[in-house]
């Protein structure tokens, strides 16, 4: 019986082991950067479409959609973070997210894959006065032949510098 005592906690540190906790990530591009955004503020993947301007909205705004009954706002990524004049193509998507029970899309260039971190794989971001605040980054990922720029979307979303109010969002 002392034996099976005693074995029973080393396999289930053993079985602890293999289970570091990896974080995912949807990675997304935006001109030569690639970004990544935790996947469980996503909700679902989209194609590009018109949608309709509100007035008075800052530029990165594009306008709203109706999605499935739930009006979203849509924000160009390009636009916000001054990378140049988007285009809208086959590889355009609208990447919606949910932010504090809101619905969101962001408009990105393109979507590349998911990918899983684990937290040392996590480099900080240094302050370089780039076209996101360090504020909005959760670090930098270097993988085999590019850097991964990680993304708060949360905070990101709901800073004063988007000027989005989300409880006032989706009221059905």
């Amino acid at each position: 019986m002392q034996d099976n005592a005693t074995s029973s906690p080393a396999s289930s540190v053993q079985d602890d082991s293999p289970s570091i906790p990896c974080l995912e990530f949807l990675s997304f591009t935006l001109g030569n950067e690639e970004y990544g955004i935790d996947i469980q503020r996503v909700q679902e993947l989209r194609g590009y479409e018109a949608v309709t301007r509100i007035a008075n909205a800052p530029e990165f705004m594009k306008g709203v959609m109706n999605l499935r009954g739930v009006i979203v706002p849509i924000i160009d990524m390009r636009m916000k973070f001054a990378l140049g004049s988007p285009v809208y193509d086959q590889f355009t998507v609208v990447i919606v997210i949910n932010i504090q029970g809101q619905t969101l899309g962001m408009v990105v260039d393109s979507v590349s894959d998911v990918t899983n971190l684990s937290q040392d794989q996590i480099r900080p971001a240094p302050e370089m006065g780039s076209s996101i605040d360090a504020d909005f980054l959760i670090g930098l990922a270097p993988l085999e032949d590019r850097m991964l720029i990680l993304m708060d979307i949360e905070r990101f979303m709901t800073s004063t510098d988007m000027g989005l109010s989300l409880s006032s969002l989706n009221t059905h």
